[in-house]
């Protein structure tokens, strides 16, 4: 990716907005590029810019970042949806995950690994605060695995890369483990989210563990 980081931030207190902006206009390689104070004014504000990533509130007046983020993720499959939080509630959680966001972060978060999450997911990475992940975890093993499709759209190959998305694997690590190139490991990634029809790494993962694709599992075939 070349150039600066394009960042979008929607979220109805301008006072937090205002702290997010200082942060980032630190960062030599992030610029924020626009601001909005509720989800129907951050849709139409990334249709216009077309960001990289989109940081997102959840409880907003109006259109609710739970509703934005669905707009988004079928109007922008391009651009990285970051939900900026309060709300610790699982559900809150697997909901946005499952509507297309890259990522779930809680406002209490560390400053740099903020910033380092914004980079992470505009590198196809999916990110979720360390607090969140055991909800995460335990919100998926609640629902049972659901059967693959018929006819399996994945080559082996893709199976075992989307077996390594569910244990929330970076592009960096998959090229390492399977000793392939990180372009050769986006194409699969690629792949993955156009056979399944799904919109980010977040939501692969969901699926793999939904339908009990596992490292295990897939060597015992």
């Amino acid at each position: 990716m070349s150039g600066k980081l394009r960042v979008l931030l929607v979220d109805d207190h301008q006072l937090f907005r205002s702290g997010v902006k200082a942060l980032l206009a630190r960062q030599a390689d992030i610029e924020v590029v626009g601001e909005a104070a509720d989800g129907l004014d951050g849709v139409q504000q990334a249709r216009q810019l077309r960001p990289d990533v989109i940081l997102l509130d959840l409880h907003m007046p109006g259109v609710s970042g739970r509703e934005a983020v669905k707009a988004l993720a079928e109007d922008l499959p391009g651009t990285r949806v970051l939900m900026l939080t309060v709300s610790e509630d699982a559900d809150d959680l697997l909901d946005t995950l499952h509507a297309g966001a890259a990522g779930y972060l809680l406002k209490n978060i560390d400053a740099e690994y903020f910033v380092d999450a914004i980079r992470r997911a505009a590198a196809g990475d999916s990110v979720v605060s360390p607090e969140m992940t055991g909800k995460l975890v335990a919100g998926l093993k609640r629902g049972a695995a659901a059967p693959m499709p018929e006819k399996d759209p994945l080559s082996a190959r893709e199976r075992e890369v989307l077996a390594a998305l569910a244990r929330g694997a970076s592009n960096k690590e998959l090229a390492r483990e399977f000793d392939l190139a990180e372009s050769t490991v986006k194409i699969h990634v690629q792949n993955i989210l156009r056979k399944l029809k799904l919109n980010s790494r977040v939501q692969a993962a969901v699926y793999a563990v939904e339908h009990g694709i596992s490292k295990n599992n897939i060597k015992n075939k």
